[in-house]
């Protein structure tokens, strides 16, 4: 155990936060109009490969969380559809950019649920998950996301990828 996390959970959060870290560059390469090819792969990989080990974790029931990982593996297939099966010409790109966004967002709604359950101070302002400082938290996240998704479809204007 490594800060009360088993290895597998230490492994799974790790792919999470270099999902989100990498997402985050990706993001920044998309208001430059840059491909990052490379920060691109490992945020694909890593974000696929968060929602992939969710489902390792035992379980008895469909929860919410399994919820969340279908949903990001399907925008994920659609991103890397858009990317690499359609080169994102004409509406793909704009499609990439979407599905790839909404899958950092889902990474990043689930780190900040997962704050306010495991950190001390931020579970007692929202012990439930449903209280006000985590609804305000996750509506300001959203809203942020929309705007920088907004950006990132008006920016990223480059060149499609061509056919290998």
């Amino acid at each position: 155990m490594i800060f009360g996390m088993t290895y597998f959970t230490l492994f799974h959060v790790l792919l999470s936060l270099i999902g989100i870290a990498t997402g985050f560059i990706v993001m920044f390469g998309l208001f430059g109009g840059k491909k990052l090819d490379g920060w691109t792969t490992i945020f694909l990989l890593s974000t696929i490969l968060t929602s992939v080990t969710g489902f390792f974790f035992p379980f008895t029931h469909l929860l919410p969380s399994h919820i969340l990982g279908i949903f990001s593996l399907i925008l994920l297939a659609i991103a890397l559809y858009a990317r690499y099966g359609r080169n994102m010409m004409g509406g793909w790109r704009k499609t990439y950019v979407v599905t790839a966004m909404l899958a950092l967002y889902l990474n990043v709604f689930v780190l900040v649920a997962q704050l306010f359950q495991k950190v001390p101070g931020l579970k007692a302002l929202a012990p439930k998950g449903s209280e006000p400082p985590f609804l305000i938290a996750q509506s300001v996240i959203l809203i942020l996301f929309i705007l920088l998704t907004n950006r990132a479809i008006k920016s990223f204007r480059g060149e499609a990828l061509r056919p290998v």
